[in-house]
């Protein structure tokens, strides 16, 4: 594979990308438009994704400019140590090398995790879905343009049209060098790499988020909140589960709020045993729905008895993605907060935050819900491993 390319080349090739993802922003559209109209699937969730309008395409160009206005993450010193004997050791960040991003339906990780990568200094395999080929393949001939254009190979961009045997067959014996696979997708997708990988894998796994409703919560806030976190059905930090504290003032006419407020919005509102009993909803047929990430227009509302047995239900059941208490009460949001086994963890503020832009990091690879190497929404930052740099002048040991 080519040399690092310099930081200058990487950053330029970044902002001729937004520029092409601007001019060609018809062409891209009325392509995508012909991907939407070949699905045939019935996963609304997957349908919405898919989709590429002008929005979409504005965050394709804003996620390119903010990329090349970043640091260039590669070559920064971590540590440093001056041996006895006298030689120099450094410890700085370096590129993974070829990192293959495998993932269903999103035409703008085309653009935002192959970005992220190529900024990490990382030549980059795309594994789309068959779903949205027609747009991807539109992107990464803008990525070819913008590589060519400043004398970069077009390999650091390489898309694979393979099917699920080929796949299979590439990820349990590479035809070339992978030294990191990023799967974002659901999780048949994520269960389907891990069996068949040869190599290290991040975990961008599945949501089922939930919010528990303290009994000094504030209810306009919390219903606020669970509306919001429910407001993209196809996100993977939506919530669908609600716990409600037995203690809760003025529980029942709140429940009764609630499950009104989502109706309105063509959500199905479903309960444990007792909410379901109170509020006439349609019981949950066992605890295995505490587990699953909905990815549709459907909720669970259950009633808890205290803080200490909403984090334990939560670190049973949640996917380990994102979780949040509602409350004005700091000790007890402290104590949530600090023993909630999620990624990210929210004080009276909605689980769709959960995103690398609005944390922050200008854009993510995915939001990971493994612990190595890192947590959460992955921005550019974290995309790389480390190296040591030794220098001496003739030490031996």
């Amino acid at each position: 594979m080519n040399n690092l390319l310099p930081i200058e080349t990487r950053n330029a090739v970044l902002l001729t990308m937004a520029e092409l993802l601007d001019k060609e922003r018809e062409a891209i559209i009325n392509i995508n438009k012909k991907d939407l109209e070949e699905y045939k699937g019935d996963d609304i969730s997957m349908f919405d994704r898919l989709k590429a309008d002008n929005k979409k395409v504005d965050e394709m160009i804003a996620a390119a400019k903010h990329l090349a206005s970043q640091k260039d993450p590669v070559g920064v010193e971590r540590f440093s140590f001056k041996h006895d004997n006298g030689m120099q050791v450094y410890n700085k960040t370096a590129s993974f090398g070829t990192v293959l991003i495998i993932y269903e339906s999103r035409p703008d990780v085309t653009v935002e995790a192959a970005g992220i990568a190529f900024k990490s200094g990382n030549k980059i395999l795309l594994k789309g879905g068959k779903e949205s080929l027609n747009s991807n393949l539109k992107i990464v001939e803008l990525w070819h343009q913008a590589l060519f254009q400043h004398n970069a190979s077009p390999e650091w961009v390489e898309y694979l049209q393979f099917n699920r045997a080929e796949t299979q067959a590439f990820l349990e014996r590479p035809t070339q060098k992978v030294d990191l696979i990023v799967p974002r997708g659901g999780e048949r997708l994520i269960a389907f790499v891990k069996k068949h990988a040869t190599c290290p894998v991040i975990i961008s796994g599945r949501g089922n988020n939930f919010v528990y409703v303290h009994k000094e919560a504030d209810l306009e806030i919390a219903i606020d909140i669970i509306l919001n976190g429910k407001s993209k059905i196809s996100a993977c930090n939506a919530v669908d589960k609600v716990l409600i504290d037995e203690k809760l003032p003025n529980k029942e006419a709140f429940v009764n709020k609630l499950i009104s407020k989502l109706n309105s919005t063509k959500i199905e509102v479903l309960g444990d045993a007792i909410v379901s009993k109170n509020h006439n909803l349609k019981e949950i047929l066992s605890n295995e729905v505490w587990y699953e990430e909905f990815l549709d227009y459907k909720i669970v509302i259950g009633q808890i008895a205290s803080n200490e047995d909403a984090i334990a239900m939560i670190n049973k059941y949640a996917g380990g993605h994102s979780s949040a208490i509602i409350t004005k009460n700091i000790d007890i949001a402290k104590l949530f907060m600090q023993n909630v086994d999620t990624a990210v963890v929210y004080h009276n503020a909605s689980t769709r935050f959960t995103d690398g832009g609005q944390l922050g990091l200008g854009g993510e690879l995915a939001i990971s819900t493994d612990k190595l190497h890192q947590r959460g929404p992955i921005g550019l930052e974290h995309l790389v491993t480390n190296k040591w740099y030794v220098h001496g002048n003739g030490q031996t040991r």
